[in-house]
């Protein structure tokens, strides 16, 4: 989906937004705040996070609502910086939100999530998987995601056992999320035996990488695992394939889990054959079907991160009404004790504020710039 419909979209979106607050005016609301990038080179999760968010609040909202309160959603946009959702965080709690669904990027959750904690504001974060995220002891911070460590074994035990990697280049962006995520593969690598070749790092907003494919290239490396988000895998793929590594086999994360990925690629034909990991599809569960029957009938494919926020919203309104209140704490501690129905299944979480459960597994892109979960390997 283009840049320009999401942007029309999302300031249709921000008025429908404004309007239904007014309309609810007479009644109570429970703020629920969306915060990711709505802007910038990782927009598509943004988009992908508000849409699964309406969606459930919608739904929700049909069904009784909140405690028969109704859920207003307003967007926050972090862009991915940290001070930004710093910024952002305080704007939320200025606008005593009871809940968010966010960060995206591990290293906006991270310091956000201090400004949400101190307001006694309950958060859940369909996207960020750095371990710090919910080792902090704040008690009132959760995943609907997995974690780098848990990422990055089921990476390195598929590069080994499945690519038969004999050398790995492990490249990351430098970023609280893809470095975290390159170490945790790179370390799971050298537990099965196969220490990288290579640990490079690369700067975020970089596009030329002919130095790193010249270095990646003296190495000899069989497969290249990138930690990172697609802006960057795009045209490091890119550049691998045209500078003539096209048998080395790249690897990434759920970073790039977005058709944007193509087109920072600038082709599906630069996509196809690459691996990467990625929690098992929600598209494909039995609970997920009517919801994503509705998505596709208005035209919009719920890929990515789309259901992930849908239950995040779930989450948070099956912890306020089994609290019986509006409370962040009083919800945090419901979440921490009652497993909940969602459309991505039950969800259990433990005093951490993770998963008992995760379930990351790998996916391909073909040549028609899709992708497309593998059978696990026994």
């Amino acid at each position: 989906m283009s840049q320009t419909f999401y942007r029309k979209g999302f300031l249709a979106l921000a008025v429908a937004t404004a309007m239904g607050a007014a309309s609810f005016a007479q009644a109570a609301d429970i703020k629920i705040g969306v915060a990711g990038p709505m802007t910038g080179a990782n927009a598509s999760f943004g988009e992908q996070y508000m849409k699964g968010a309406q969606a459930a609040a919608d739904a929700i909202n049909a069904a009784g609502g909140v405690n028969g309160d109704k859920i207003v959603l307003t967007a926050y946009d972090d862009a991915c910086e940290p001070k930004q959702a710093v910024a952002v965080a305080n704007k939320a709690a200025s606008d005593k939100v009871a809940g968010v669904v966010g960060h995206f990027c591990s290293s906006s959750t991270i310091p956000a999530s201090e400004v949400y904690d101190e307001a006694g504001i309950i958060a859940i974060t369909p996207g960020s998987t750095n371990p710090t995220v919910t080792e902090r002891g704040l008690s009132a911070m959760f995943r609907m995601c997995g974690r780098d460590d848990q990422q990055g074994i089921v990476a390195g035990d598929y590069i080994v056992d499945v690519l038969k990697a004999k050398k790995v280049a492990v490249i990351n962006d430098k970023d609280t999320y893809g470095k975290g995520l390159a170490d945790a593969t790179a370390k799971q690598l050298t537990a099965r035996g196969v220490k990288p070749v290579l640990e490079e790092g690369l700067t975020r907003g970089e596009k030329d990488f002919s130095a790193l494919v010249t270095k990646i290239r003296s190495t000899g490396a069989d497969v290249v695992y990138f930690g990172g988000l697609h802006p960057e895998a795009g045209p490091l793929v890119r550049q691998l394939r045209e500078q003539g590594l096209k048998d080395v086999k790249f690897m990434s994360d759920d970073g790039v889990v977005t058709d944007e990925l193509v087109t920072t690629a600038g082709g599906a034909q630069y996509v196809d054959g690459v691996y990467m990991t990625f929690g098992a599809d929600p598209r494909m569960l039995p609970d997920s079907k009517a919801v994503v029957e509705q998505f596709r009938k208005s035209g919009y494919e719920p890929e990515g991160y789309t259901l992930y926020a849908y239950a995040s919203v779930q989450a948070l309104a099956a912890g306020f009404n089994g609290a019986k209140s509006n409370k962040g704490e009083d919800a945090a501690k419901f979440l921490k004790a009652h497993p909940v129905k969602t459309v991505m299944g039950e969800k259990a979480w433990d005093t951490k504020g993770d998963l008992k459960v995760s379930d990351y597994v790998v996916y391909q892109w073909d040549k028609d710039g899709k992708y497309h979960q593998l059978e696990k390997q026994k």
